[in-house]
């Protein structure tokens, strides 16, 4: 099956409705679930991004390519070399998350508004990332943030690249409508 355009992928990500329901996925990985709620308050375009992107199908059979320990995992690289995208980018949303212990935000270069699919989960406080990154949700529960530090712990090579495959099979998106 092809993957989405850009403009489709974009299109999908408008439609995502925020005002009538909260978000969370679940990233299917070979090393368990990881459960994340999405924080559409704080940044709700990087919320509306990965929820088309995952409905999509962008994330499924992909990887986390890149791991520091102590720091984050990556994934959301559709060619699973930290290079790749969806063809399009979205503007920051800094806000006040702290970036510690399992929150989710969001990769991008050196320019604040290139983010686009890749993202991070953090294993550590990292206090010099707030306000520089876009944080957009955090592990569900303490099972997703066990998983999380075990994909953390697994060793790499060059990089940052781990010697052994984590992959993601799928991205489920599960949405509660607001009361």
């Amino acid at each position: 099956m092809a993957k989405p355009s850009a403009n489709e992928l974009q299109k999908a990500a408008e439609a995502v409705d925020l005002d009538g329901f909260d978000y969370e996925v679940t990233l299917e990985t070979s090393a368990g679930p990881i459960r994340l709620m999405l924080d559409a308050t704080n940044a709700p375009g990087h919320v509306r991004n990965l929820v088309a992107l995952a409905e999509n199908g962008f994330y499924d059979a992909g990887c986390f390519h890149r791991i520091i320990p102590g720091f984050m995992i990556q994934g959301g690289c559709p060619e699973g070399s930290g290079r790749g995208g969806p063809g399009y980018e979205i503007d920051a949303e800094f806000n006040d998350t702290p970036h510690e212990p399992g929150v989710l935000s969001m990769a991008r270069t050196s320019d604040p508004n290139s983010a686009g699919s890749q993202f991070f989960i953090c294993l550590e406080k990292v206090s010099h990332l707030d306000g520089q990154y876009t944080a957009f949700g955090r592990t569900a529960d303490d099972a997703s943030l066990q998983v999380v530090k075990a994909i953390g712990a697994v060793p790499t090579g060059a990089g940052d690249r781990p010697q052994q495959d984590v992959t993601i099979t799928k991205v489920v998106v599960n949405k509660k409508a607001k009361a």
